[in-house]
């Protein structure tokens, strides 16, 4: 383990809950192993111990968070979710593999879904030049959490959203049967929604979009 997180897993071990880790266990379908340390004490215990040891330099983040997500607790992913979500603003495209390499390890909604908005959408955002590539990298591969990324990511854009590129985005996955996608789906849809209802509207009428899909997009809309 990276020598910045031997205090911080020290921590989480100390502050472990096994009723707590065996509930979170469940809610995440068994997937992960947990410590049960619930997401305000996780990000004290994050604060305290940044108070103690710093903000980690940008050039070790990458090694940090990659030695995170080799510890088998969820908890320890989070911290290094949350790394990155912090340095995100600071991140530039040459940041995007270590992101989609963090999307397509021990993936699950909670971290893809972070990693895809928070850090993808953002550099992205500020890099709009490089969407085509990522995109259509995204999009088209065999893998659903990056298909899930190519359609989440614009979801904190509001006005700025790329509307064509969501479409396409969505009528490329439209069938596909995995209800990560449906749901995806339909939460992209309704965060357009929040600044362009009409174009939500006329799109989903359109479509033959799956009921999750369609119910998620429209249930603030109508």
């Amino acid at each position: 383990m990276h020598s910045y997180l031997l205090p911080l897993h020290a921590e989480f071990k100390r502050h472990a809950n096994e009723a707590h880790a065996l509930a979170m266990k469940a809610y995440m379908k068994d997937h992960f192993p947990f410590f049960g340390i619930k997401t305000p004490e996780r990000r004290a215990l994050m604060k305290e111990h940044m108070a103690i040891h710093g903000a980690p330099a940008l050039d070790d983040l990458p090694a940090i968070v990659r030695s995170a997500f080799r510890v088998p607790q969820r908890e320890m992913h989070y911290a290094a979710v949350d790394l990155l979500v912090k340095y995100a603003k600071k991140f530039t495209p040459e940041h995007l593999p270590l992101l989609e390499e963090l999307i397509t390890t021990k993936s699950w909604w909670d971290t893809v879904d972070a990693l895809a908005i928070h850090g993808a959408g953002v550099i992205l955002k500020r890099y709009p030049k490089e969407i085509p590539k990522w995109n259509k990298h995204w999009i088209g591969s065999t893998d659903m959490w990056l298909n899930r990324t190519a359609i989440i990511f614009q979801n904190r854009w509001k006005k700025d959203t790329d509307q064509a590129l969501l479409f396409a985005n969505i009528d490329r996955h439209v069938g596909h049967k995995d209800f990560f996608i449906r749901k995806a789906i339909g939460w992209a849809l309704r965060s357009l929604g929040e600044t362009d209802p009409d174009a939500v509207l006329t799109f989903v009428r359109s479509r033959e979009l799956a009921p999750l899909s369609e119910r998620e997009a429209i249930r603030k809309l109508v």
